[in-house]
Order: C-alpha cells, then sequence, then structure tokens
C-alpha cells in the first residue's frame, strides 16, 4: 500500500540541521570543537530525537595556519563534514555565507571556530526558535565575552547607536552564534553583495527573531590578547553594518528641512502683517527678508537633499537584494517542541 498515516510520516521524517564554521585562524581548536559536535550528533541519535546533524562545513577563509588541512583531514575521516576553500581571505561574513549557500539543513547554525560558542548550546537554540516559532534565535553572552572593558562596551555601543540610527530592534542582539531556518538563511545569503551585512539581509526577511542568554567567554583572546576578529576586519563589520541599513538620520533631515520651510513661511506671514498694518514694529529694515530668505531656502535645500539621499538608500538596499516578499514554512515546529516537552517531563 502507498498510503502512510500521519504518525508515520512523522517517525520517517527527521529534521536536518546543518553548522557552518568560518575557519581563519583556528587550527589550535578545530578537532576539539568537531569532537563537541560529534558527541551533540550522537547524543541527538541516542534520544532519537526528530532532528538530526546532518553536516558540518568548515569554510575556510585562506586559513593562515594551516587550518585549510586540518579540515580536509577531518572531511576525509567522516562523511558528514565539508570542507570548502575560498579562493582568498573574503572575511568572516563572506565566508559564512559561502558555507550557507552549500548547505542542505531545514535549519542552519553558525558559529565561531575558536569554542567560545558551545555545540551543546545548539539543543536550546533549537527549542527556543520552534517554542517561539521564531525564524532566527541569536545566542548572546550573559557576560563580558574578551573580559576587556573596552572591547566589550564598545561593541555594545556601536550597536545601541546603529539600532537607534536605523530603528532596527534586532541590532543589538546580532552575534554571530545564530540559528535560522535553512530556507530563509539560504534566501538571505543568495541576495547578500560583497558589501551586504548578513545579520541586515536577515532581517529583511522575518521579525521573528529570537535572542537565548548564554554563558560565552573568549578563551584565545583571554588568555593570548589575540582574536580572530582583527580591528581591521571588526571595522569592516562596522562598515558593512552601515551600509547596508536605511539610516533614520536621512528621515530627520529631510523632515528638519520641511520644518525650517514651513516656519520660515509663517514668519514671513507675520512680518508682512506687521509690515502693512504696524510698519513702525520694524524698526530695521532688510534684515528680516534676508533671514527668512536663508531661513527658507536652506529649509529647501536641506529637504530636498534628504529627499534624494532616501531615494539612493532605497537605490543601495535593491542593489544590496532586500526582497519585496518571502514565505516559510513553520509546519515542522510542532514536531521539535513535542519532543522536547516528552523529554523535559521524562527528566524529570
Amino acid at each position: 500500500m502507498l498510503f502512510l498515516t500521519t504518525a508515520c510520516l512523522t517517525v520517517l521524517h527527521s529534521i536536518a540541521v546543518s553548522v557552518i564554521v568560518p575557519v581563519y585562524s583556528g587550527a589550535e581548536y578545530l578537532e576539539r570543537l568537531l569532537d563537541a559536535l560529534s558527541e551533540l550528533r550522537l547524543s541527538w541519535r541516542r534520544q532519537q530525537a526528530p532532528f538530526h546533524l546532518a553536516e558540518v562545513i568548515f569554510a575556510d577563509d585562506a586559513a593562515i595556519d594551516g587550518s585549510g588541512a586540518i579540515i580536509d583531514e577531518m572531511a576525509r575521516r567522516h562523511d558528514w563534514v565539508i570542507a570548502l576553500h575560498l579562493s582568498r581571505n573574503f572575511g568572516q561574513h563572506p565566508a559564512t555565507i559561502a558555507g550557507i549557500l552549500h548547505s542542505s539543513g531545514d535549519w542552519v547554525v553558525t558559529m565561531d571556530e575558536d569554542l567560545q560558542h558551545r555545540p551543546e548550546v545548539i539543543s536550546d537554540l533549537l527549542r527556543k526558535a520552534t517554542v517561539d516559532q521564531s525564524d532566527i534565535v541569536y545566542a548572546n553572552p550573559k557576560s563580558q565575552v574578551h573580559e576587556a572593558a573596552l572591547r566589550d562596551r564598545g561593541s555594545r555601543a556601536f550597536k545601541r547607536l546603529m539600532r537607534w540610527l536605523t530603528d532596527n530592534d534586532h541590532i543589538s542582539s546580532f552575534n554571530s552564534f545564530r540559528l535560522i531556518r535553512g530556507p530563509m538563511a539560504r534566501a538571505a545569503a543568495s541576495v547578500c553583495s560583497h558589501d551586504t551585512y548578513l545579520d541586515i539581509a536577515l532581517s529583511w526577511f522575518t521579525k521573528r527573531v529570537g535572542v537565548l542568554p548564554v554563558e560565552m567567554k573568549d578563551e584565545r583572546y583571554i588568555k593570548t590578547g589575540k582574536s580572530g576578529y582583527s580591528v581591521k576586519s571588526l571595522l569592516s563589520h562596522a562598515r558593512r553594518m552601515v551600509f547596508s541599513s536605511q539610516i533614520k538620520l536621512l528621515r530627520i533631515g529631510a523632515l528638519l528641512g520641511l520644518i525650517a520651510m514651513a516656519f520660515s513661511l509663517l514668519a514671513m506671514l507675520y512680518f508682512l502683517f506687521l509690515k502693512i498694518f504696524f510698519p513702525g514694529a520694524i524698526e530695521v529694515e532688510g534684515w528680516t527678508s534676508l533671514f527668512l530668505a536663508i531661513t527658507f531656502f536652506g529649509g529647501l535645500s536641506a529637504f530636498m537633499l534628504g529627499i534624494i539621499l532616501q531615494y539612493l538608500s532605497s537605490i543601495v538596499l535593491r542593489a544590496h537584494g532586500k526582497p519585496t516578499f518571502f514565505t516559510i514554512d513553520r509546519s515542522d515546529d510542532q514536531i521539535v517542541t513535542d519532543w522536547f516537552e516528552r523529554a523535559q517531563k521524562a527528566a524529570a
């Protein structure tokens, strides 16, 4: 018989999870990271979870420490490990995008190479996403990641500034440790240009964004003062975020210009009234008209410039690939949610 019940389909269907790891200087950590991911994969299998770790994709961004050879060796040992080699160093986001575009999972996890992102947290991210029916879940640090006040506070301050400038409420949550629905991740990655900030692109596709507080520590930076992110790369991230966003300040500038024009017109009517009915009230002639002319045409210039920049911003966003619409299927979330609930009750 070709007929299958819904229960049978639920058993047969296993939700695939892909993990993407951009690699640049992780030779010291890659084997330990793979061991932790392998343990996670086996634990899901032992628990007969309705999801499985289908693949781990290491995207070699022209690594500087021999990491490329290590991921090739890991790919030879495990058929679920995929090694990608970028032709040159493109940066963390392009390497992540390359990995996403080579993925096939129903869910995609992106994480760093240096073990500050713990693989066991992936289960918590998946639970958070399916229970809340979120399309993206960011793992946000509970405390200072680098234990360096200047670096941690500087990052938070910049994100707060960008949140105010763009009205994007999720910017303060952006993190490279994220869980994304696979079709959405691949769609966002496919529209990214070389200067598009990946998380901004993801925010074009959904507003269902969750945040999971997680303990994170960048042990490499704490011990050695060195990080996978140089000052140059951090500044590049900041630049990409700015150029991928629609800046609220442009609208504010146009509005202020319009207000200045309206003020000058009202003032002109007021002084015209005084000139006709109370000519003696204006003691100095000429300065009033000059002031109002400067205010009016200055406001007009600011307003027109704001409108032109708004159009340019829209053109830039279109060039970056901002979609008109996108559809998503969340029907499998209940399967995962039910399993987590049963596992929690069994553990209790």
